[in-house]
């Protein structure tokens, strides 16, 4: 039997920074990683997805940005409230939003490249925030994402938002031994 795991995200900013860059890492431990944006999807059928994803003794992860909530364990209450075959062990909260994850992998020398602030800490960083950071020589909001994609520094952005750096722990994404500087172009 084949072993596959879904990462289930809220939307495409979303698939689009867990297609490039979190799911090379599950490769080579999955026969398939699958992402499934689930946000506009009726919960009936997310809530059934995840049950026979459960019953084919497949993996999943949960994805949510913490949004307006004021801790993590809210978030996770909320989320079960909403999906009741969801599993405690498989929700990982971004905070704030997915937008934190991409800025925080921009090293020193790539957010100099892109013309944009470096940023010690990206925690506190919103979708609005973001948008007001995108330089005027990029045509979309989806360009600049692309960019950023491209410099992405996996051990910068571990140090540079704790929720990012807490998921590549959980899941051992990187090994302390690999290259501190690992790059996806």
């Amino acid at each position: 039997m084949n072993k596959r795991i879904f990462i289930l995200v809220e939307g495409e900013d979303d698939v689009r920074f867990f297609g490039r860059i979190i799911k090379p890492l599950f490769a080579s431990r999955y026969d398939s990683v699958e992402i499934f944006p689930y946000a506009s999807i009726k919960r009936e059928k997310v809530n059934n997805f995840l049950k026979s994803v459960r019953m084919m003794k497949n993996d999943y992860i949960f994805v949510a940005d913490i949004d307006r909530e004021r801790s993590v364990k809210d978030k996770k209450h909320i989320l079960y409230y909403h999906f009741s075959n969801i599993e405690q062990g498989s929700i990982v909260v971004v905070i704030k939003e997915i937008e934190s994850w991409y800025y925080a992998g921009l090293t020193t020398e790539s957010a100099r490249s892109l013309d944009v602030p470096v940023l010690a800490v990206t925690d506190d960083l919103t979708k609005e925030d973001f948008n007001k950071l995108i330089p005027s020589t990029f045509d979309s909001r989806i360009d600049f994402m692309f960019e950023i994609l491209k410099y992405f520094s996996l051990y910068e952005a571990r140090l540079k938002n704790h929720s990012f750096g807490y998921f590549v722990q959980r899941y051992r994404l990187i090994e302390p031994a690999q290259d501190d500087k690992i790059r996806y172009s």
